[in-house]
Formats: structure tokens, C-alpha cells, sequence
């Protein structure tokens, strides 16, 4: 094992998909001059001349152009800049990218990723702060991936790459700088499987990107209560390892859903939803979400650190679904 971020492990990736298949190629802005807004590009230009590009600033255009080299037998990986300005784009996502293989019988296949830096960083405010991903859950024709930690991040993008669907790749602006332990040989992350993190047996959290961190840590402290929490990493968001949340379910029979998005309309409602559904007689409690408030992110670090949520309210959750506070 070797210890880099997940910014280089991003890069790794992309620099070992280019080396195996020609037709893998990226764009984005600022790229070339910049090796990307978090450096998540540095060096590819020079070793790829011709495969990395620079645009304008344009994100109908950069996801459009996706579709259409795809379409003629490429593996196009586009840089959002900012999660954020997936909205721009999103007829060619929602009507395009997503629906083109089913629309013309499977004649083609639709092998791009777009990859879009999201969450909460300082004070980047309300247009440069959001956590997208539910903007997506409602489209069929589409995967969504999230890694957390710079093993799960090289692993889920050379995976990304190597579909034959469109894949949406989330990756949380606070983890780039963030080291952890990777592998020196080559490996996938497999896409459409979750990973138990931290086992237990009295409550099942599951949770995903940047809030993997928050609710391991709330877990640690909870133990010092006498309370053992299961952490599920759900690594793809769509189609979810629900699975993996149920097999947990029916050993803690309780569960806390916790996300970075706002809690209205996010993910967590679904993921409670079908826990419910598929799960219900083994359920001691209701499902309970945690999540932003309903807010757009402020600029102001401390409106900021209010709006988002926090380890000590995945504490109040799981204490309230132990019915140890209301």
C-alpha cells in the first residue's frame, strides 16, 4: 500500500485508463492551463498531448459534446468544474445522455463519465457549495457514484471509465488534499456495491462521500456510551447496495441515513423508503435522516457551519432512534 491523496488518486486513475485504452480522453476548463481547479489534472496535458483539452466556458457544450463521442466509439470524461453547473446541462443529461440507448434499441452504447467536484468548502457560498446528487436519483439510464476516501476514489473512476453507461462521479471538494492508503497493484472499485466500514449491532448508519468521515467519528464517540454503530459507505449512489442496508437493518433493527444535501427530497428519503418497504418488521424505529438544513449555503462561515449537518447531530439520531433522547 502507498499513502496518496485523493486528488492523486484521481490522477492515477485517469493516467492508467489513458495508458490502457487510446480512446479515453478529457476535457473540462482549465485543465491544460490549470491541471484542473483542485489539481485533479496536473501533468495529464503533457503525457496525453492531444487527448486533454481546454473549452470555453459552456457546460451544454461540454456535456453535449460528451454524448456525441461516446456515440462514435470514444470514452469522453468531462470536467464540470463545479457540481453545481451540472444544472446548465441538464437537458442533454436528463434527455440525452441518459435516455440515447434506450431510445434507439441499444444500437449504441453511451461510455462517458462527467465528473463533478461537489459539497460544502469554504465559504464558496450558495452556487459553488451544493450536494447535487438527488438533482439525478430520478433519472433512469443513469449511474451515480461517490467515493469517499482516495482507495475507494482511484477504484470507482477506473470502474466509471470502463462502462458502457453514463456515469455521474461525485467527488467532495474537502477530500482532495486528504491522504489515505491505496493499493500499488491495479484494482476496481465495483460499482453497485456498498462496503460495511464500521460493524456494530445497535444501529445502522448509512451514509456515503464526505459524511463517511462524520458519522465514523460520531460512531467512535457513541462507544464511549455503550452504543455499537454499524457505518455503511454506500460508494454508488445508483443503483444503491440496498442489500447490504437490509442485511444490517435486520441485525440492529434501526437505522440513521445521513447525507451532506439538504434533507428535503435527498437521497435519504429513498434509502428510508425502501428500508421500510423491504424491512419493516424488523424495524424497533422509524428511519430518520440527517441532513443540511433546508437552506441555500451561505457565504458566512458561521451560517455555513449552522446550515450543514454535523457529527453531533448524527449522535441525536441515533440516541433518538435508541429512544435515549427525543
Amino acid at each position: 500500500m502507498k499513502t496518496i491523496t485523493f486528488s492523486q488518486a484521481t490522477l492515477e486513475a485517469m493516467r492508467e485508463e489513458m495508458q490502457r485504452d487510446p480512446t479515453v480522453f478529457v476535457y473540462g476548463e482549465d485543465i491544460v492551463r490549470q491541471g484542473g481547479i483542485f489539481g485533479q489534472f496536473k501533468g495529464l496535458p503533457e503525457e496525453f498531448p492531444g487527448r486533454v483539452r481546454d473549452v470555453p466556458i459552456s457546460e451544454t457544450m461540454i456535456v453535449g459534446a460528451a454524448l456525441g463521442a461516446a456515440l462514435t466509439g470514444t470514452r469522453p470524461v468531462a470536467d464540470m468544474h463545479f457540481a453545481d453547473f451540472i444544472g446548465v446541462a441538464f437537458d442533454e443529461i436528463a434527455n440525452q445522455i441518459a435516455k440515447n440507448r434506450y431510445m434507439f434499441g441499444g444500437q449504441a452504447n453511451i461510455p462517458l463519465v462527467i465528473r463533478a467536484p461537489d459539497g460544502i468548502i469554504n465559504s464558496a457560498a450558495a452556487q459553488h457549495s451544493q450536494s447535487v446528487e438527488g438533482w439525478v436519483q430520478n433519472i433512469p439510464g443513469l449511474l451515480v457514484v461517490a467515493p469517499s476516501s482516495p482507495a475507494t476514489a482511484k477504484g470507482l473512476l477506473k470502474s466509471a471509465i470502463r462502462q458502457n453507461d453514463p456515469v455521474i462521479f461525485f467527488e467532495h471538494k474537502v477530500l482532495y488534499p486528504q491522504k489515505g492508503p491505496v493499493p500499488e497493484e491495479e484494482y476496481l472499485t465495483p460499482i453497485g456495491k456498498a462496503e460495511v466500514r464500521k460493524p456494530g449491532k445497535d444501529v445502522t448508519i448509512v451514509t456515503y462521500s464526505i459524511m463517511v468521515q462524520k458519522c465514523e467519528e460520531a460512531a467512535m464517540e457513541l462507544e464511549k456510551e455503550g452504543i455499537s454503530v454499524e457505518v455503511i459507505d454506500l460508494l454508488t449512489l445508483k443503483p444503491f447496495d440496498i442489500q447490504t442496508v437490509i442485511d444490517s437493518v435486520k441485525k440492529t433493527h434501526r437505522c440513521v441515513v445521513a447525507h451532506e444535501a439538504v434533507v428535503t427530497g435527498g437521497l435519504g428519503a429513498e434509502i428510508a423508503s425502501q428500508v421500510q418497504e423491504k424491512a419493516f418488521f424488523y424495524l424497533d424505529a422509524p428511519v430518520l435522516r440527517v441532513g443540511a438544513k433546508n437552506l441555500p449555503i451561505a457565504f458566512s462561515s458561521v451560517l455555513e457551519k449552522f446550515i450543514a449537518a454535523n457529527q453531533d447531530d448524527i449522535k441525536k439520531a441515533v440516541r433518538s432512534v435508541l429512544y435515549r433522547e427525543g
